[in-house]
């Protein structure tokens, strides 16, 4: 089945007589782009979606085309751990279980600044707004159940820095602060699925590939083109035919995450980084143009985040 599907399938593709009737979804971030394309297609197979959002009107706007009676709207800010607590409280007491829990808020190259915690904000927002509400509700996910990270091919910028995660001592650059959280995502992910899978829970991470969202918003036309123009080049120093990058729909991108919360089987994807659709293969070369970066698989290094990121917040799980 994982072979039928690639980077230009769409969600209701993937989707394509699946009846998701009876199943209950969490869907982080459904105020634009991806969120919204995700709980809208969950709901029209049949689920019923938890959706989350900072902002509730305008979540509320943003999702008018999703069956209302499928679609619960609960309000959380990720770069604040209160609200993150008070909104995993309201989901345990409620006590309504989970099949699938898709955290796809973030944030993506923003200015230097920090969360309400003193958190540097991508690395606070992405990772820890994640790893906190996650792990609180981690009791409502059932077994056969899946948690699906949303990471980025930006991993590749930069590995997880558990000695100065602020940058504190680090001059600080957007896009290296975005790898930094998109691959604590990924850690996040082989952490999570080694510790629940033995209750059959398994944890994937995913790249949706290049969309033009919302989440493009601190980007500059310039930066837009230099990026395009690196990934065009690594593409052509590895010899990839398709060389020449094009943008995915917003329905092509939501794909991956939900082929692999409901598609793929469970032990294909656990602990894995999927791309297009499919688990990515190991690829330590320069530039963005495909696969997983083997330090965003390495177990140790899941555990020592896993390690460091119960110590920033706190509260250990």
């Amino acid at each position: 089945m994982s072979s039928t599907f690639g980077a230009q399938s769409t969600t209701d593709e993937v989707l394509a007589g699946i009846d998701l009737t009876g199943k209950r979804v969490l869907v982080t971030g459904v105020s634009a782009g991806l969120g919204v394309e995700t709980a809208r297609t969950l709901a029209a197979h049949g689920a019923h979606v938890v959706g989350t959002a900072r902002d509730l009107d305008k979540a509320r706007g943003a999702t008018k085309a999703v069956d209302a009676g499928a679609l619960e709207l609960v309000e959380l800010d990720l770069a604040s751990l209160a609200s993150v607590r008070a909104c995993a409280d309201k989901l345990v007491a409620a006590a309504q279980p989970f099949d699938v829990v898709i955290a796809n808020a973030g944030v993506m190259a923003c200015p230097k600044g920090t969360t309400a915690d003193g958190f540097e904000t991508q690395f606070g927002t992405n990772h820890l707004g994640h790893f906190v509400l996650v792990n609180r509700i981690a009791s409502l996910i059932k077994s056969g159940g899946r948690l699906v990270n949303l990471s980025s091919a930006g991993h590749r910028f930069a590995d997880v820095d558990l000695d100065d995660p602020g940058f504190a001592r680090t001059e600080y650059a957007p896009f290296v602060a975005y790898g930094r959280s998109k691959t604590a995502n990924i850690l996040f992910a082989v952490e999570f699925d080694r510790r629940h899978k033995a209750q059959g829970i398994r944890a994937t991470a995913v790249h949706p590939g290049g969309i033009q969202t919302e989440l493009g918003r601190h980007m500059t036309p310039e930066t837009t083109a230099a990026m395009i123009k690196s990934i065009e080049d690594a593409a052509k120093a590895a010899g990839t035919p398709a060389a020449n990058f094009s943008w995915k729909t917003i329905p092509q991108g939501a794909a991956t995450s939900v082929w692999a919360g409901f598609v793929a089987p469970a032990d294909v994807v656990g602990g894995k980084f999927c791309e297009d659709c499919h688990v990515a293969e190991i690829n330590n070369e320069p530039g963005l143009r495909g696969g997983v970066q083997p330090y965003a698989l390495d177990p140790a290094r899941a555990k020592a985040l896993w390690a460091k990121s119960e110590e920033m917040v706190g509260e250990k799980f």
